[in-house]
Parts: structure tokens; sequence; C-alpha cells
């Protein structure tokens, strides 16, 4: 059913929505709204959309501000980029295949995880058994693990008071580990270590990507920036959807009219709906949300932030022959090849190195962090050894995600306000997600569904989760 069928079927008289917001979350709400038949304007403060997942230009190069992926179980960031047509310039491997680095010995030594085409859990089985960073002892009790963890209960919200760190440490992981593998993805999907993330969180990042199905953590990237993906497809999307998107329009006061409806005011214009979605981040939504709406506004302040630190390293050669590598026994986390979709020119190299976990190093000027990655590169990349550096910067996103701490989900808030037709989105918000696109998404899908059911316009049109 088309926009227009839904008004000449009796569905109706025309509604309309300001969605406040243009990452994926607001994105995601404006086109679902309008593909019910709403007159939808969305606002966003920013020259550009994309929210924390966007790129910029420095010099000849195009830059994504840091490195974003995506796994085969995110179904609802797939139905995204299908959504804006996109998908096949983020493809996903056809199996999982992560090379892990481990530089505490005197040479590099490389590891991998990656699946077989076998059932759950035997897909992981022979990765795990032959992963030469754990001995043969961890490895065991690395599987008995992960066979308690699939047998916890996401719905069971005990599990957000408690610590990943501690449940491993009475499930018999040692250190090495945790440091080798259940922080190696945890960290990188949870921005946390798992001392300091909650057990609900972790136990559904790994239920999902791993002990689901066998296909599940199978990673998925961006071969172009991911402006052409979340601006300039994104905004064709929301065109061809006749959405009207303003950007540097940053809201400034949300409160009702004398007709039960809503009043969003910018610089120089108010604009009236029946409808509001705030697709912003929580300490936004605090200062934006009308008293009332919300039973514990406070609650949204007590959510905490962690940063990312993206380092950005142009060399004068190629130095790296894989995509990507994760990396163990040094300060680099996560390395990624962004030659191509860079646009780089002239038989070079562009690497990008993704800090998660960054508290400690997120203020710390560029020069001191040029002096201690370059050699932990060297040490991981024997061929960056005498390669010139002909650029070094950093980019540094210090609220990149919400902090993933145990308690965090009674604070995360659904996408239903107390006030009729005010609505939340958000990562932050209460998917069951950490804070991913994935989690971007299903938070503006899960607003527009909850606005257009109670305005009862059909939504079967939107993201909605297999059964």
């Amino acid at each position: 059913m088309t926009a227009r069928e839904v008004q000449a079927d009796g569905a109706g008289a025309r509604r309309s929505a300001v969605v406040v917001g243009g990452g994926l979350a607001g994105i995601t709400a404006a086109l679902g709204l309008a593909d019910a038949g709403l007159d939808v304007t969305l606002l966003e403060g920013r020259p550009r959309l994309g929210g924390l997942a966007f790129s910029f230009r420095r010099g000849d190069l195009t830059v994504d501000n840091g490195q974003h992926v995506y796994l085969r179980c995110c179904t609802a960031y797939r139905w995204f980029l299908d959504r804006v047509d996109g998908a096949a310039l983020a493809p996903l491997q056809e199996r999982l295949d992560v090379p892990v680095l481990d530089v505490a010995t005197e040479s590099p030594r490389l590891g991998r995880l990656r699946r077989a085409g076998l059932p759950v859990p035997l897909h992981l089985a022979r990765s795990l058994a032959t992963y030469p960073h754990l001995s043969l002892a961890e490895r065991a009790k690395v599987g008995r693990a992960a066979l308690a963890l699939k047998g916890l209960d996401l719905a069971d919200p005990a599990l957000d008071d408690e610590d990943f760190g501690s449940w491993l440490a009475r499930h018999g992981q040692p250190a090495r580990a945790i440091e080798a593998l259940w922080d190696l993805v945890g960290v990188a999907t949870l921005n946390a270590v798992a001392g300091d993330s909650s057990l609900g969180l972790a136990a559904m990042v790994f239920k999902t990507g791993l002990l689901s199905e066998p296909g599940a953590a199978d990673i998925g990237w961006a071969r172009v920036p991911l402006g052409e993906l979340h601006d300039r497809l994104a905004r064709q999307a929301l065109d061809k959807a006749g959405v009207r998107t303003e950007l540097r329009a940053k809201a400034e006061d949300i409160s009702r009219t004398d007709n039960g409806g809503w009043r969003v005011r910018i610089a120089g214009e108010e604009l009236d709906a029946d409808t509001v979605v705030l697709a912003v981040p929580q300490r936004e939504a605090h200062e934006l949300l009308p008293d009332g709406a919300l039973d514990a506004k406070d609650q949204l302040l007590d959510i905490g932030t962690a940063p990312i630190l993206n380092l950005h390293v142009i060399y004068d050669r190629k130095v790296l022959k894989q995509p990507f590598f994760a990396a163990l026994g040094t300060p680099v986390q996560w390395v990624f090849d962004r030659t191509e979709s860079s646009g780089l020119t002239g038989g070079g190299q562009y690497l990008a190195v993704s800090q998660s976990v960054a508290q400690d190093e997120i203020e710390t000027p560029v020069a001191q962090l040029r002096e201690r990655y370059l050699p932990e590169l060297e040490r991981l990349l024997p061929a960056a050894r005498g390669a010139g550096v002909r650029d070094f910067f950093v980019t540094r996103e210090r609220t990149a995600t919400f902090a993933p701490a145990p308690g965090v989900g009674r604070l995360r808030p659904g996408p239903r306000t107390r006030a009729d037709g005010l609505y939340l989105a958000g990562a932050w918000t209460a998917t069951g997600w950490p804070a991913t696109m994935e989690s971007a998404v299903r938070s503006g899908a899960a607003a527009a569904r909850a606005a257009l059911g109670a305005l009862g316009r059909p939504h079967g049109h939107l993201f909605e989760e297999a059964a």
C-alpha cells in the first residue's frame, strides 16, 4: 500500500510529524512515517546526515570519522541498507574470518577466528581448537563458558545487574582467555571491558552473534565512505519518500499546542505536528522533553557515555595485505585498510586504527599518540618498518556510545513517552542491543511503529524482528 493509497482508503486525514535528529535512528523513523503517508520534516543540527557514522573531506581524501562494521545478525541495519539502496556498497564476508596478531612474543604470531559450514556450536569448534593464542586448557574452559552463556535467558532482568567479568571469573575464565577472546569481541561491540559491561548486554552480543546461527557473526563493512550510505543515499531515499529534510536546524524547544498537537521551535521557525520523534542523544533528549513526559526523566542523565578514538595513518607504500585484523599484546586493537574507500592514490596505503574504551587517551595530544602508535604498528606489520608516513591524524568521539554498565538496562526508556504523540529513538533507548548502528535503526523503527499504531496507520513496511 502506498502513502497515497493510505489516504484514499479512509485511514484518516493526512497527519504530520517532525523527527528531531538525522542519525540512523532519525532517518529510519522519518522514512517509516513518510512511507505510511505522513507529512514528515526531519531536523538535523549538523550540516549532514548520519549522526556519529559519517565522513568528511581531508585534502583529496574522504575520511570516515571511525571504523563501523556490522554483522549478518544485524538484520535491522541490513534492512536500512536495502531501504536506501546501499546494500551492495557494504557487503558481508562469505564466512566469518578475523585475523588476530599477537606480538607478545618476539615475532608476530597469527591466529584466526573463523567459522566452518557446520551447525552451532560446531561452526566455531575447529577455529577454537586451533586458536594459537590460548593454551589447550584455556580453550577447553572457553568452550564450557560458551555453553553456559548459551543457556542464559536474555529476558531475565537479573542479568543486567551483574558484570560480565564476574560471570566469566565464576565460569573459570583466566585473564588470558578474557584478553584473547572475550574482550577481543566485547570491547569492539560493547565499548567496554568485561568487568565494566552488563552481563545482559554481553550475553546478548555473544548469544546472538556467535551462538545463534552459523553465519550470524559474518562481518560487513562499507567499501565506500560512510557518508555515501548515511548521508547521500539516505537523503535520496528521504527525498523520494517526500520527507522535508532541514540541515543546520537544531531544535530549541518542544511544547504542546492549544489543539493538543506539538510545536517544535528552531531558529526562525516553528513547526506544528501531530507526532514528534526525538532521535537525539540522551542528554539532548533530557533537555527537550517536556516535564511529565517520562516518569523519571533525570534517569537519562545517569546513562553514562564512553569514547572511541580513531587513528588515521597514511603510508607511502602498502604495508598490510589483509582488509583488517585484530591485535593482542599491544595497545592497538583493530586495524582496517581504508585505502580504496578514501580515494587514496599514488601507491600508498591508508590504515584506520580503531580504539574503543579510550577513556585514558581521548584527550592525548596527536604528537604523543603518533609517538606511541607508529612503533606499535611497526611491531605488528614488519612491512611498515622504514615506510614513510605521509600523514597521521586523529578523530575523537568523546561520547561515541552509551556506557553498557551493569544496571543500564533499567535506565533505557522505550519508544513511548507519557505524552501522546511524543516518541523517543536512539541507540541508547531500550532496544536490547548495545550502542551500535543496529540498535539505532531498531530504535527508529520502534518509534515509527509506536507512532503509526497510535494513529491507526499500517506499519508492516517497517523492519520488525521475526518471531
